[in-house]
């Protein structure tokens, strides 16, 4: 199967690279060709006049069944939102409605550009039939608590997630080991995910430091802040690890974090909405720390549009420092694209528009009045676009969503169940 996308405006996001007008050509699951123009036949031709293509979104933190409590528990304080309406919440949830929530988060992430996303949460075989179902990419984890005993139940789960989906749906499922936090990790089960990590060459993915509360037991417990609980740990040792939030880090915990292998995922909406803090972005990647972009689950952030998150990133940063050539467009772009695609470990695949690579890109609809004129692409992207001017989404070389319409989500079906379900979930809470 080959598909020719033909005058369109091209924003591949490599380092040396500037948009200009041309053609891709997709062949299979990857990218053929990139010119000014080409010859070459195809079974599908996509017109591009008046459209930008680029890489899909990379969103780096999610937690995708949250999408049935959004809008439940809006403008309450971080552990009043957490005890009082999530945990009781999703303690209601059954496999099926985990399976209907993460496939509406799907549904809002494609309609909105993102293609790759790293989830973190619990029934995650349902999860990973969602993703396979669907066409996205995703690094997938099975979240890891270990303040109970639970007959080790939880860490079967997660190596049960390993083994039936690594490399599975035609690769685009990849897994992580997921402990879920220091404050509900202790010392002695997070150094036996670390060494079984280790054992197994698979990456991390951990919250940290997302309010000051909990910079505050770990203080209390460890004499320690979280950044050093995982550095002394050895978590940032041997590993890939994708650090969560990040937000309350002082210069020294930025020093534990320098050198690592992978990097923070930076959630600024939901870090907004909760009022949990704005993270030294600027100060992590000046010390070559990589940052990209994630929304966190809808329970919190309501939106998981990207571009929102993009927009937030960037505005934060120039704010916090107030300097306004902070954080400037296509640095906080790269953010959203490779950079979080090396967070998940996928740089080699997605990330850049670039021959070889997998065909996950996205098209966007520059006809609209707030879009127009265009002076500088890269800029209108960040601070102009939003996901419903996304036209066409494309993973692994096949098409997701055209002129606005989803291919793999019946929509109708979609709502009907999410509806009934969430319903049923937050009663009586």
């Amino acid at each position: 199967m080959k598909t020719l996308i033909e005058n369109v405006v091209i924003v591949t996001m490599k380092e040396e690279d500037r948009p200009y007008r041309g053609d891709i050509l997709i062949e299979g699951d990857v990218i053929k060709a990139l010119s000014p123009h080409l010859t070459d036949e195809a079974d599908e031709r996509i017109d591009g006049d008046g459209m930008v293509a680029m890489p899909g979104l990379v969103n780096a933190h999610q937690h995708t069944p949250m999408s049935l409590l959004k809008g439940f528990s809006d403008d309450l304080k971080l552990m009043d939102w957490l005890n009082e309406k999530m945990l009781p919440a999703e303690a209601n949830m059954t496999p099926e409605d985990i399976y209907w929530g993460a496939k509406l988060s799907m549904a809002e992430m494609i309609r909105s550009g993102t293609t790759s996303f790293a989830d973190m949460y619990i029934h995650m075989n349902e999860i990973a039939t969602a993703v396979a179902e669907t066409g996205m990419r995703a690094s997938l984890t099975r979240g890891l608590v270990f303040l109970e005993n639970d007959g080790g139940r939880r860490m079967e789960e997660a190596l049960d997630l390993v083994e039936r989906w690594n490399g599975r749906a035609d690769g685009r499922i990849t897994t992580m080991l997921g402990p879920h936090a220091p404050y509900t990790c202790p010392p002695d089960p997070l150094r036996r995910v670390i060494k079984l990590a280790e054992e197994m060459n698979l990456p991390v993915h951990i919250h940290l430091a997302e309010t000051k509360e909990e910079v505050m037991v770990i203080r209390e417990k460890y004499n320690e802040t979280p950044a050093e609980y995982l550095y002394h740990a050895g978590l940032f040792e041997r590993l890939h690890v994708l650090l969560a939030h990040s937000v309350h880090l002082n210069r020294r915990d930025i020093g534990y974090l320098k050198g690592m292998r992978g990097g923070v995922s930076h959630n600024p909406v939901s870090n907004l909405k909760l009022g949990c803090g704005i993270a030294p972005v600027v100060d992590m990647i000046n010390q070559g720390i990589i940052v990209g972009l994630g929304t966190d689950g809808s329970g919190s952030a309501t939106t998981i549009d990207m571009f929102e998150e993009i927009k937030a990133a960037t505005w934060l940063q120039k704010l916090d420092y107030g300097d306004p050539s902070v954080l400037p467009a296509r640095q906080v772009l790269r953010m959203a694209t490779i950079e979080g695609a090396k967070l998940l470990n996928i740089d080699h695949q997605a990330g850049t528009l670039e021959v070889g690579k997998k065909a996950d890109l996205i098209l966007i609809d520059m006809k609209k009045p707030h879009l127009q004129p265009i002076h500088q692409v890269e800029s209108l992207l960040v601070y102009g676009v939003n996901g419903a001017d996304v036209d066409t989404t494309i993973v692994n070389g096949k098409v997701l969503m055209r002129n606005r319409k989803l291919l793999t989500i019946n929509e109708e079906e979609l709502f009907k169940q999410v509806s009934v379900r969430a319903q049923r979930i937050v009663e009586n809470i």
